[in-house]
């Protein structure tokens, strides 16, 4: 244990400065001298990512040691089950330990805005109570076993296009009730070790920057009592991170930034006292860290019951799109022809930073092998581009009509959808499409499984009677499809986000991405189901779907109040019961509807869920309690939570549109002054055929005019400007095509090659340092702006700032 008051007495200026940065790209700064050591964090939201220092490649291409691969978020969250992600964190906690590792990265707790974000699978929902929730337990199980969480990305961090230095524009109200709830939730009921804070900027500020956020909100709102760090290159001033508590920045620079917190200081713009306060935070954790690290000396992790913990949340997290005529499940002692190459070479997880080297690798032909499951097989589509072959798509026809049943394995191939860049469309590659729709026309029976991180549209659908959406489903995806195409499992995933029929009905769809200055959250609250069932449009599957091989019964709706205050809490209770003749679990929803509310609201609200075993024949009691929390909305009046006296709904449902129960409530509050919404922003109470979201009356929501987004030019460059940015000018033009062209050498045929070339092309200039090792450093930066914008002396400035003085 460090004794943080002796050793704060006896650092010196520039020591402290040091333990605001990292060592390298994953180690904060050791102080020898002081007995302060190192500690490891690493990528970490579905497994360990721990780099193979000795590889090579760049810092974010660099070979990782094997671990357990887990489902992604967008799978887990489907399982709807605290349990299991409580286990899974566990999991990846007793692997950190073994491969001596402080802190795992993640979970990434975002909310998913639009389809189309390109890092939709690392993250868990479109609903904030289910996320928080999620996150909370998956934190809970990996400090059990004396490991640290880094939440992230705090926050309004919806698009992967220019994240970097996107300024996204969020109403109060939208983004206390949306964009923080999930973070706030696992902040208050398992306080992470660490909180990450996003890249972008958020009302006309960095995240990094922010006081109001890493501050007044996360500490002194919620009681966050660890440490904020950056993004990996996320830092913009690290002056002002130190003022507004931004604790650490990583990577390492080699002290770049160390420099200017000591000049800050010692000129006055920084006070000693601001930075005591965010070292003492940073012994603290360091001290923490090394005490677990002991706590955890000798411990190994069980990587082979881990990857049967990966298995069973694949199964348990997978969605039955549909089964008509019970196809499901097959018989093993059919003949089976098995298409698809994605059955071959599993789609298990995304691309991007939290791409894991797993530590073995189920595909469905060694599933099918394993399970004594006689099959032919046949690629039937390629995974480069669109996929499409028509020598294989042949073969595959021919493999389907002499085969007892049919099993066809299609799906989001990486190139599709990765961190660092958005997807433009919601459809399946064209090769697995036409391999669908060919397949039914001789073989109807067939059953589908997709793969992938996103909602998708499908257009063969409606012709289809069985498809089974596994996500993306970790390293034991093959054997857990295999457990429940023949039965050995009972699936009871539900839908933890909206899959519209096409991406224009979605609420953001005008508005995603945004660019280059600029993003707008215009639709406020409406985002996933809320809009969907408040503006009644048709989708696909709604949110919190899922089926089974059984049925349940929902019955006997009781409410232990039928008059509450604002003060009270009130449990809902009600009976389940399976109707079937196969066991299973039902994940029951209870939402929220006001009818009366003075103020826009959706039209229902998901305000608990628990998910529950039911033997056949058999019926199980389940209560959830509401509290305050569950009938309030945020009121920028009184800058406070406002449960509104009148009647409410309660809704029991097996989805948000199948609603089983209805029940009312009657709560009464003190009256408070509330937004006069319906005289400056009336489209927000009905938008039931709403087709655009007016400008004028989103800025009165937000408070002020956003200016247009234009292309910058000339004179416009600033440090924060991206490489598509200085594009529009000759220079610029020149760098982002040789940096361009740089980034496709370097990234090569890796998994993360596209993540790469995106990154470079929308990473803004002063990333540049950060990520150089400090080779270019803010001089250089700013000599190269001062050439972009052609001003004098830019480029003495920029040379002048590869001397070691300057640096």
């Amino acid at each position: 244990m460090i004794d943080i008051k002796k050793v704060m007495s006896e650092l010196t200026l520039e020591e402290k400065a040091g333990l605001c940065s990292g060592q390298t790209f994953w180690l904060t700064k050791a102080i020898e001298r002081l007995g302060v050591p190192s500690v490891m964090m690493t990528d970490g939201p579905h497994g360990l990512r721990k780099e193979v220092q000795k590889s090579g490649g760049t810092n974010i291409m660099k070979g990782s040691e094997p671990s357990t691969c887990f489902p992604t978020a967008v799978t887990t969250a489907s399982s709807w089950d605290r349990q299991l992600l409580f286990g899974v964190g566990k999991a990846i906690g007793e692997e950190a330990i073994d491969q001596g590792v402080s802190t795992v990265l993640g979970p990434g707790t975002n909310i998913k805005r639009s389809p189309l974000c390109g890092r939709n699978f690392e993250y868990f929902s479109e609903d904030p109570y289910l996320a928080g929730e999620m996150a909370t337990a998956f934190i809970k199980g990996t400090k059990s076993v004396k490991v640290g969480n880094s939440l992230k990305h705090y926050a309004a961090n919806n698009q992967e296009y220019l994240r970097m230095s996107i300024d996204a524009k969020v109403d109060e109200r939208t983004l206390r009730e949306i964009y923080l709830p999930a973070f706030e939730t696992a902040v208050k009921e398992a306080q992470p070790q660490q909180v990450m804070c996003s890249y972008n900027m958020l009302n006309g500020e960095f995240v990094s920057d922010s006081k109001r956020m890493l501050n007044d909100i996360l500490r002194e709102e919620w009681g966050f009592e660890g440490i904020v760090v950056s993004d990996w290159g996320a830092t913009n001033d690290r002056v002002l991170g130190i003022k507004g508590g931004l604790d650490l920045e990583m990577p390492g620079n080699k002290g770049m930034n160390d420099r200017q917190i000591v000049k800050a200081v010692n000129e006055g713009r920084l006070s000693m006292e601001e930075l005591d306060v965010v070292v003492e935070r940073m012994l603290r954790y360091i001290s923490e860290c090394a005490e677990q690290k002991a706590a955890n000396e000798g411990k190994k992790a069980d990587y082979a019951a881990h990857h049967q913990v990966a298995r069973t949340a694949a199964a348990e997290s997978a969605v039955l799109l549909k089964n008509d005529d019970n196809l499901l499940p097959l018989e093993k002692t059919a003949k089976v022809a098995l298409i698809g190459k994605l059955a071959e070479v599993v789609r298990y997880q995304g691309s991007g930073s939290s791409h894991i080297v797993p530590t073995r690798l189920d595909s469905v032909l060694s599933a099918m092998d394993e399970a004594g499951v006689k099959y032919v097989y046949e690629p039937g589509y390629t995974l480069k581009k669109d996929g499409f072959n028509q020598k294989l798509l042949d073969k595959a026809l021919e493999a389907a009509k002499l085969a007892d049943k049919v099993v066809c394995v299609i799906g989001l191939t990486d190139i599709y959808e990765s961190e660092g860049f958005d997807r433009t469309h919601m459809e399946l590659p064209l090769g697995h499409n036409k391999l669908a729709m060919e397949l039914l026309k001789i073989r109807p029976d067939t059953v589908f499984v997709l793969e992938g991180g996103s909602p998708v549209t499908l257009p063969w659908f409606d012709d289809a009677k069985a498809v089974l959406n596994m996500y993306l489903g970790g390293q034991a995806v093959g054997s857990a499809i295999v457990d429940l195409v023949f039965g050995d499992k009972n699936p009871c995933g539900k839908l933890a986000e909206t899959y519209p029929y096409q991406n224009e009905s979605c609420s953001a769809a005008k508005l995603f991405p945004m660019g280059p200055q600029y993003v707008e959250y215009r639709e406020s609250i409406f985002v996933g189901y809320r809009w969907y069932d408040s503006a009644k449009i048709d989708v696909r599957f709604p949110f919190g779907y899922g089926l089974s091989y059984t049925a349940f019964e929902y019955s006997d709706l009781k409410l232990d109040k039928s008059d509450v205050t604002d003060s009270d809490t009130l449990t809902v209770s009600f009976k389940v019961t399976n109707t079937g003749k196969t066991d299973g679990k039902e994940i029951c929803q209870v939402y929220v509807h006001d009818p009366e509310c003075s103020v826009f609201k959706a039209e229902k609200e998901l305000k608990g869920f628990e998910k529950v075993f039911v033997k056949a024949g058999e019926t199980v009691d389940v209560s959830v309690t509401l509290n305050k929390r569950s009938f309030s909305f945020y009121n920028t009046e009184t800058k406070d939570w406002y449960a509104e006296a009148g009647k409410y709904e309660i809704l029991v449902g097996a989805s948000s549109r199948d609603i089983r129960l209805k029940g009312e409530v009657n709560l009464t509050s003190e009256a408070q002054p509330v937004p006069d919404y319906k005289s400056f922003a009336p489209c927000y109470f009905s938008v039931e055929g709403l087709k655009d979201w007016p400008k004028d009356q989103f800025e009165a929501l937000y408070g002020e005019k956003i200016p247009e987004n234009h292309q910058q030019q000339r004179g416009e460059f600033t440090p924060n400007s991206s490489m598509s940015d200085v594009k529009s000018v000759p220079l610029g033009k020149f760098l982002h095509n040789l940096l361009t062209f740089g980034g496709k050498l370097v990234a090569g045929s890796a998994a993360n090659s596209e993540m790469i070339v995106q990154s470079i092309k929308t990473m803004p200039l002063r990333a540049f340092s950060g990520f150089s090792g400090g080779i270019l450093s803010p001089m250089t930066v700013d000599g190269l702006v001062a050439m972009l914008n052609k001003e004098k002396g830019g480029f003495r400035k920029f040379v002048a700032g590869f001397k070691k003085k300057n640096r």
